[in-house]
C-alpha cells in the first residue's frame, strides 16, 4: 500500500471514530426524551423484548422514572450530562490532530486507547456503587472494547506511515 493510500485509510478510520464520538456526545443531550422513546418501544405491543428480557424492560423503566423525576424536580442535575456530551465533542475535536498529521499526533490515538481501557475499571467500580446492573456495565464496557478497535488499527497504520516517511 502506498504512502498516500495509507494516509487516506488512516483518515477514513479517524472519521469513523470521530463520528462515533460526536453521535455519542449528541445523544447525551436529550436523555429524557430518548429514554422515554426506548421505554415505549420496549413496552409496545409488537415488542418481543418483555417476554425475553424482562429485567432489561424493568431497568429501562426505572431509568425513565428516575430521569423524568429528576428533570421535573431537579433539572439542574441533568446539566452534568450536558457536560458529558460536551466532553465527547471536545475529545472528537482532538482527533483532528491525527487526521491532519498522524505521525506527529499519534499520542492522541494512544490517549484514546488509554481512555477506552479506563472504561472497564470505571464501570466495574462505579457501576455497583450506583446500583447499575452488571449486564448494563457490560454494555458500558463495550464502548471501550469497540472504541479501541479502530484506534488499534489506526495506530498500526500510523506506525507503517512513519516507517514510510523515515525511509523517504
Amino acid at each position: 500500500m502506498g504512502h498516500e493510500a495509507l494516509r487516506r485509510r488512516i483518515r477514513i478510520w479517524l472519521v469513523v471514530f470521530i463520528v462515533g464520538l460526536v453521535l455519542s456526545g449528541l445523544t447525551a443531550f436529550p436523555l429524557v426524551t430518548e429514554i422515554r422513546w426506548l421505554d415505549e418501544a420496549l413496552r409496545s405491543d409488537g415488542s418481543p423484548v418483555p417476554g425475553h428480557l424482562p429485567g432489561l424492560v424493568d431497568w429501562v423503566g426505572r431509568v425513565r422514572e428516575g430521569l423524568e423525576a429528576t428533570d421535573t424536580k431537579y433539572p439542574f442535575v441533568l446539566y452534568g450530562t450536558d457536560w458529558l456530551a460536551f466532553a465527547h465533542l471536545v475529545i472528537a475535536i482532538a482527533f483532528y490532530g491525527p487526521y491532519r498529521d498522524p505521525v506527529r499526533n499519534i499520542w492522541v490515538i494512544e490517549f484514546g486507547m488509554i481512555a477506552c481501557a479506563a472504561i472497564v475499571p470505571l464501570a466495574l467500580i462505579c457501576g455497583p456503587i450506583r446500583g447499575i446492573p452488571f449486564y448494563w456495565q457490560l454494555i458500558d464496557m463495550s464502548f471501550g472494547f469497540f472504541g479501541v478497535i479502530p484506534l488499534l488499527i489506526v495506530r498500526r497504520m500510523i506506525k507503517r506511515l512513519e516507517a514510510y516517511e523515515l525511509a523517504a
